[in-house]
């Protein structure tokens, strides 16, 4: 196949990029910047140089190729209205190319991102086999600057390492390798409307991760109560009070996908992420 991904260039679209074209797919790539053209063209990719707001660029990729995998997202949480509105826009765009051929359309759900979702499934009645991919909170590997490496800062900025109430509330995670290869059975063989969950690690209690962060630092492991999380953690406070545990143990077995990469706690041990 000839894949159009969006993010191409992004910490998760380089990997899905490699993935695909070693599956001896085709790969075009948006990226919006010269840097990500040259990480594209080393890793084989024709380059679609662009941003998604580039709706016509959108709409002409994703009818010059055989499927799309929409992975480029705006984390501007100062404006997160505003990317999910660029979002939405994106996906229609997309959809609007692929319409009638039957081809695919692999969406990255987000916090909020119901009308994008609904909007890429709507496609299902227009010939496109549209599907969401929901990946687990936290995905992690060398060079993400997610979830993960913010509570790592607050811990080195505080002098300890903090977990809510008992932390025995449960994140999932995956690694941005095990995250690739699902991508890439999405694209070739997911049913229409399907919601494959990218999810390795089903729910790591959280104190858990603050003990492995606190011993790599050398700082104290604490509990904070509830009504300081905010304080803390800043943004991430709601987040990591919530208990989010998810099985994928439905996207495993309709897609023989079987993630063999680190766990979150063992790639925390490996040290990348406690290197400046």
């Amino acid at each position: 196949m000839r894949i159009f991904v969006t993010g191409a260039a992004g910490y998760i679209g380089t990997v899905v990029v490699r993935e695909l074209i070693g599956a001896g797919h085709q790969v075009v790539g948006l990226t919006r910047s010269e840097s990500g053209a040259q990480v594209l063209e080393s890793l084989g990719a024709e380059v679609a140089l662009g941003v998604l707001e580039d709706l016509d660029l959108l709409r002409s990729c994703a009818a010059a190729t055989d499927g799309v995998i929409h992975l480029a997202f705006n984390h501007d949480f100062s404006n997160f209205a505003g990317s999910l509105a660029t979002d939405l826009r994106a996906i229609e765009a997309i959809g609007e190319g692929l319409a009638g051929t039957g081809k695919p359309l692999v969406i990255t759900a987000h916090a909020n991102g119901k009308a994008s979702e609904d909007a890429a499934l709507s496609f299902i009645e227009q010939g496109v086999r549209a599907l969401i991919v929901s990946l687990a909170p936290s995905v992690h590997g060398e060079g993400d600057k997610g979830f993960v490496p913010q509570l790592i800062r607050i811990a080195q900025e505080r002098g300890s390492s903090a977990y809510i109430g008992d932390g025995t509330n449960r994140w999932p995670a995956i690694h941005r390798l095990d995250a690739a290869v699902l991508f890439r059975l999405a694209i070739e063989s997911a049913p229409a409307g399907s919601r494959l969950d990218g999810v390795d690690d089903e729910g790591i209690p959280f104190s858990d991760i603050a003990s492995v962060i606190g011993r790599r630092l050398d700082v104290p492991v604490v509990s904070i109560p509830r009504e300081e999380a905010q304080a803390v953690f800043g943004f991430l406070g709601m987040v990591a009070s919530l208990d989010l545990a998810r099985s994928s143990e439905g996207t495993k077995e309709l897609l023989d996908w079987k993630p063999i990469q680190h766990g979150l706690l063992a790639d925390l041990e490996q040290g990348h992420y406690f290197t400046k």
